[in-house]
């Protein structure tokens, strides 16, 4: 399937080009114990480069469970799925693994850092996954992202020492050091406390404003409201996008 052609809008006889850069169309779901249960019903949504995007719903709803579906990590799906021009519906595991690594950056309520690492090891572990550049540039990458946090200062201490706010502030740093398309978070400040998790969100309102895209599940009402975007879900299908 050849690639989607960028979407444009038109202001003032201006041309504005809009990348699409994740399309998911008529996505289902389904569980299967006890019994058979759809959990997404016919989702369908774009998103566009630069956008900062908040999935909201109770809990139950299926927001997580999408996010699963969008970044590949569940392939069990009806439905196609379309990131960075390439359609991932149908891929094989290694493809998929590879185009993770590449193209998307995670962040999760619970930071998932190796504690006996230094902060700058942490970071610089999916670009020595991806083998895209030297030992010397994946550090200097590493390092440029631990200062887009405010984390340079403690490179060298390990993740063990730093507090909540400070790991999940290196999480984001090691999310961004492929420079994904896509950077996603799942309850990225559910762990945090309210002064951690404005520095955080003010994080992902900087990074979207320099052109990086964000999709979020949270169930922060705050956080959503400054979020560009809201979709909102109810039992298993978008009520509001």
């Amino acid at each position: 399937m050849s690639p989607r052609k960028p979407a444009f809008i038109i202001y003032h006889s201006s041309l504005i080009i809009l990348k699409m850069v994740l399309s998911a169309r008529h996505l289902n779901k389904y569980f299967y114990d006890p019994e058979k249960f759809r959990v997404l019903n016919d989702i369908t949504f774009d998103i566009q480069q630069g956008e900062f995007v908040s999935i909201v719903g109770k809990s139950g709803c299926g927001k997580s469970t999408l996010l699963y579906l969008l970044s590949t990590m569940d392939t069990d799906y009806e439905g196609q799925i379309e990131l960075a021009g390439t359609l991932l519906t149908g891929r094989s595991q290694d493809f998929l693994a590879h185009f993770r690594n590449e193209h998307l950056g995670f962040v999760f309520q619970f930071h998932f850092l190796l504690p006996e690492f230094t902060a700058l090891q942490n970071v610089m572990l999916p670009a020595l996954k991806l083998g895209k550049y030297t030992a010397g540039e994946i550090e200097e990458r590493a390092m440029q992202k631990l200062r887009l946090v405010g984390m340079a200062d403690y490179a060298r201490k390990p993740t063990s020492k730093l507090s909540g706010g400070q790991q999940q502030r290196v999480a984001i740093a090691r999310a961004m050091v492929n420079d994904p398309t896509i950077i996603m978070g799942d309850e990225p400040t559910g762990n945090l406390d309210k002064a951690n998790t404005n520095n955080v969100f003010g994080i992902f309102r900087d990074l979207a404003a320099q052109g990086q895209t964000i999709i979020a599940v949270t169930h922060d009402p705050d956080f959503a409201a400054g979020t560009d975007r809201i979709i909102e879900m109810s039992d298993g299908q978008i009520v509001k996008a």
